[in-house]
């Protein structure tokens, strides 16, 4: 996959000039100097010759004459002092670097072609992309999408699940080729539209059906047990369409999962390939498979039985009907048919640690990703399943804290994001092939680069979810604590 290289300075609006890193260092923080801390008034160096009696102007001569012998003038030493200036004033900040005092962070925006930061009435664990009718591949800007969320406030009954609408999200990244109209949008706020439907406990996790033709239903798993199917359809119509008549009961789903009891769970994976087939995994080690039809939904009385510990993530298949994946506490990632509940076709050890989060490649459907409670995520290959104890065929440790979120590109095979509870969400392009030199690359800091990152966005605390918006190349949504982010960079 070609990089976009970034060599050039660029001026930036206050006259300074904002240092452009290559890309495998693009989407990391700028570290920036409080310069009233650091700098004190100047001192003119030759105030007082003019209160001297001219016997100092030999001095002075013979100054400037030895000045001319080490070839440098006192405008090229003045050059000199400025531009240590500038390299002390601006830097590369790599994540875990401790900040000295009067420093902080800002985003580098030469690396970032938008960047959104949009303020949320609460919190919320999980989101997910509404599909729109406004087209593929969409690179027009102000974009606009789809999102449905749910709230997480702890200790309160009612939480709420969010149809939110964000649009006016234009371009942050402004070239001199930029026309005019295209520069005063950036004086213009992106728009955040929602609706609410109350919602009964804490949302763990929200999973939007693929298939939205005549129906949106989204499905949500709730701190009591239950797994709530709610139909969006009308609520997204409203954001649109002026006057459109919302549900009166909106209090109660469309439909609601049972099964579960009262153990709550976080991992639900909607099917690609058949509309309406749902998996649901809680935190005694079961997974449920429903069936939505327009009626309603049905579920299988008996569940798959073969975690010892929490199911935490879910993936169909892309590209078989009957085949998905689960990860557990337990440290195993299996591969499992629904014709048979009994058993597990594949199971692999997969780390010493929690495996929080898998995905699926849809690309390469041989290619499998798992994200470990220690930093750690690796990527399989499917393929080398059937031998014993398959080894991942690439391991990174770039994190230093729980991964959060994992997601393959929709369309590029060998890109993925990842996201952490270092408060960093992380690109990478595993086709970098690494030579010699690239593979111990250490910066001056001393910190070795994988040469496959490509970007670290950073801005947001305890980061919790990520996902690609299908319809919008290259743009990433993700979700945490301090609020929302809709970002595109120049890398992918």
């Amino acid at each position: 996959m070609s990089k976009r290289s970034a060599d050039d300075d660029i001026e930036m609006n206050d006259g300074s000039k904002a240092v452009a890193y290559n890309d495998r260092e693009n989407g990391r923080q700028r570290q920036i100097k409080d310069q009233n801390n650091e700098m004190g008034d100047f001192e003119d160096a030759w105030e007082d010759d003019f209160e001297e009696d001219s016997g100092d102007e030999a001095g002075e001569e013979q100054d400037a004459n030895e000045d001319e012998e080490n070839g440098m003038d006192v405008d090229e030493k003045m050059e000199e002092d400025d531009e240590d200036d500038k390299e002390e004033e601006l830097k590369l900040y790599l994540p875990g670097q401790p900040l000295e005092e009067g420093e902080q962070l800002e985003a580098d925006q030469s690396v970032y072609v938008m960047l959104h930061n949009l303020d949320v009435r609460a919190p919320f664990l999980s989101f997910d992309v509404l599909q729109d009718n406004l087209g593929e591949e969409r690179k027009n800007y102000p974009a606009t999408a789809y999102v449905a969320a749910g709230t997480s406030v702890p200790g309160v009954r009612t939480n709420e699940v969010l149809v939110m609408k964000l649009s006016n999200l234009h371009k942050t990244q402004q070239f001199d080729s930029d026309d005019e109209e295209d520069a005063d949008a950036l004086d213009e706020d992106p728009v955040l539209e929602y609706r609410s439907i109350p919602h009964n406990g804490c949302v763990n996790r929200v999973r939007v059906m693929p298939q939205q033709q005549d129906k949106k239903l989204a499905a949500t798993w709730s701190e009591t047990g239950k797994v709530h199917i709610h139909d969006l359809t009308p609520y997204v119509a409203s954001l649109d369409v002026p006057g459109t008549t919302l549900p009166k009961n909106n209090t109660k789903p469309w439909a609601t999962i049972h099964n579960h009891g009262r153990e709550e769970g976080y991992a639900l994976d909607w099917s690609r390939l058949d509309a309406g087939r749902l998996l649901t995994g809680d935190n005694a080690g079961l997974i449920y498979h429903t069936r939505v039809t327009p009626n309603g939904c049905t579920t299988d009385n008996l569940p798959f039985r073969e975690h010892k510990s929490s199911v935490e993530d879910l993936q169909w298949s892309p590209t078989e009907n009957n085949v998905f994946a689960s990860c557990s506490s337990d440290q195993t990632v299996k591969i499992w048919d629904t014709r048979n509940k009994k058993r597990s076709a594949v199971t692999v050890h997969a780390s010493n640690s929690d495996i929080n989060v898998i995905t699926w490649n849809t690309k390469a459907s041989y290619l499998l990703a798992s994200g470990h409670d220690d930093g750690v995520f690796s990527v399989w290959d499917l393929r080398q399943f059937k031998g014993n104890a398959p080894t991942p065929v690439a391991t990174f440790k770039w994190h230093n804290a729980p991964i959060t979120s994992i997601e393959w590109h929709p369309t590029e095979e060998s890109v993925l994001a990842v996201s952490g509870a270092d408060d960093q969400l992380t690109m990478w392009d595993l086709s970098v092939e690494p030579d010699t030199e690239e593979e111990g690359r250490v910066t001056s800091e001393g910190v070795q680069v994988p040469p496959q990152l490509l970007f670290v966005h950073q801005g947001q605390n305890e980061i919790k979810e990520l996902h690609w918006h299908k319809q919008i190349p290259g743009c990433v949504l993700s979700t945490s604590n301090s609020g929302f982010n809709v970002f595109k960079t120049i890398s992918i």
